[in-house]
C-alpha cells in the first residue's frame, strides 16, 4: 500500500462517517461510525501502520494539534471563558461522579486494582491512559496494563451517541427559544464579539495582507510561546491548555484575527490530520484483548458513565443548567477534543435550518463543550492518575 491508497482509504471511511451522520441527521455521529469501520478494519484487512502510510506522521499531527488549539482560543473572548465557571463545576461534578461508583460499586465487583487502574483513563485522555499502563506494568499487572488502554480506545463507543443525543436534544430547546424571539442571547453575544476588545493594542490587519502565510506564521508564533511557557513552567498547566488560553489573549489583543485557521483555509486539513491520530489508537486493539476484557471493561464504562449522569445533572440543576447539557459537558471526559468539537458541529449542522441558526447553536454550545473537554481531559485525568498511581 502506497501513500496515495492509504491517504485515499482513510479519508474514504472518514467520508462515510459524514454521510451516515448527515443521513441520520448526526443522530448516529460521523465519529462513532468512522471509529467502527477502523477497528474492524484493522482486525481484517488494514495495516496497522494505515495514519503513517498514508502521510499523517506524529510531527505533523502534534503541529495540528497546536495549531487547532491556538484556533480555538480566538473562539472564546476572556468575557466568555471567565463565563464558563458553572461548566468547570459540573465537569469536575462528572469525574467525582465517575471515581465514586468505580470506587464503591466497581470495587465490590472487580475489585481494587482493576478501578484502580481503570479509573483515570475513564476521566480523561491518552496521558492517564498512558500513566496508569505504565503503573500496572511496573507491578506486573500486564491484563490490568493493557486494560488501560482499551478503555480510553473505546470508552468513545460510549461517549459519541451520547453527547450527540444530549446535545440535539439541547440544540431544539435553544433553537425553539431563539425562533421565538430572533435577539435571544446571539444577538448580544454578536453585539459584543463585534466591539473592539479592551485588550486590544494590536492594529487590524489589512485584508491584502491576510494570506494563508501570513495567518499561519501568526498562529505557529503563538503556539510556540504557549510551548514555551509551559516548558518554563514544567506544565503545571498542559502545554495543550495554554495553547488555548494564549490564543484567547492573542485575539483579544488583536495579534490573532477571529477563526484564523478558517481564513487561512486550513482549518478543515488539520482536523483530518488530528482525527487521523484519533482512529489510529484503534490499531492497538484485538479482539482476543476485548474477549479476555470484556465485562470489567463494560462494566466499568456503565458505572463511570452512570455516576457522570447523576453527578452533573444534581450540580447542573443546582447551577440553573440543562440536564442535557450538564450530561453533554460530563460526557466529554470519554474522548475529549478534538471528537467534542466534531460532535457540536453536526448537531448544529443538523438542526440548524439556515447559517443563522448554526452560528447561534455554536456560540452557545462550543464553548461549554470545549471548557468542559479540557477540564476533564486535559487537567482532571492527569492529576487523577498522578492520585492513583499510589493506590496501586
Amino acid at each position: 500500500m502506497n501513500i496515495l491508497i492509504a491517504f485515499t482509504v482513510v479519508l474514504l471511511i472518514m467520508a462515510v462517517g459524514d454521510i451516515v451522520s448527515l443521513k441520520t441527521k448526526a443522530y448516529i455521529p460521523s465519529v462513532f461510525v468512522s471509529a467502527l469501520i477502523f477497528i474492524i478494519g484493522f482486525w481484517t484487512i488494514l495495516p496497522k501502520n494505515l495514519m503513517e502510510i498514508g502521510g499523517f506522521s506524529m510531527p505533523l499531527i502534534k503541529l495540528s494539534i497546536y495549531l487547532i488549539l491556538v484556533h480555538m482560543g480566538t473562539l472564546m473572548s476572556v468575557k466568555e471563558l471567565l463565563a464558563q465557571w458553572k461548566v468547570v463545576l459540573i465537569a469536575f461534578a462528572g469525574i467525582m461522579g465517575v471515581v465514586a461508583m468505580a470506587m464503591t460499586v466497581g470495587y465490590l465487583l472487580f475489585g481494587k486494582n482493576l478501578v484502580v487502574v481503570a479509573t483515570p483513563p475513564l476521566t480523561g485522555g491518552i496521558v492517564a491512559s498512558i500513566m496508569m499502563s505504565e503503573a500496572a506494568t511496573a507491578k506486573g499487572l500486564e491484563s490490568l496494563a493493557i486494560l488501560a488502554i482499551i478503555i480510553y480506545i473505546m470508552q468513545g463507543f460510549a461517549g459519541y451517541p451520547l453527547t450527540a443525543i444530549m446535545l440535539k436534544k439541547e440544540g431544539k430547546r435553544l433553537l425553539k427559544e431563539f425562533r421565538s424571539n430572533r435577539n435571544l442571547k446571539t444577538g448580544e453575544d454578536k453585539s459584543q464579539r463585534n466591539k473592539k476588545s479592551k485588550l486590544k493594542i494590536f492594529p487590524e490587519l489589512k485584508e491584502k495582507y491576510k494570506t494563508t502565510y501570513v495567518l499561519l506564521t501568526k498562529m505557529g508564533f503563538v503556539a510556540l510561546l504557549s510551548v514555551g511557557f509551559a516548558q518554563i513552567t514544567h506544565e503545571f498547566i498542559s502545554r495543550y491548555v495554554i495553547c488555548l488560553i494564549f490564543g484567547v489573549i492573542a485575539a483579544e489583543i488583536g495579534f490573532l484575527e477571529r477563526k484564523p485557521l478558517n481564513a487561512s483555509g486550513s482549518f478543515g486539513f488539520m482536523m483530518t490530520v488530528i482525527m487521523a491520530f484519533v482512529f489510529a489508537q484503534l490499531a492497538k486493539s484485538t479482539p482476543q484483548m476485548l474477549v479476555k476484557l470484556l465485562v470489567p471493561l463494560f462494566g466499568i464504562i456503565v458505572l463511570g458513565v452512570l455516576g457522570m449522569w447523576i453527578f452533573s445533572i444534581v450540580v447542573g440543576k443546582i447551577l440553573n443548567v440543562s440536564k442535557e447539557m450538564a450530561f453533554a459537558v460530563s460526557l466529554t471526559a470519554l474522548y475529549g477534543f478534538p471528537p467534542n468539537y466534531i460532535l457540536t458541529d453536526e448537531a448544529s449542522t443538523a438542526l440548524a435550518q439556515n447559517k443563522e441558526e448554526k452560528e447561534f447553536l455554536m456560540d452557545i454550545m462550543l464553548p461549554q463543550i470545549l471548557v468542559g473537554g479540557f477540564t476533564t481531559v486535559t487537567i482532571v485525568s492527569v492529576i487523577l492518575a498522578g492520585i492513583f498511581i499510589k493506590f496501586l
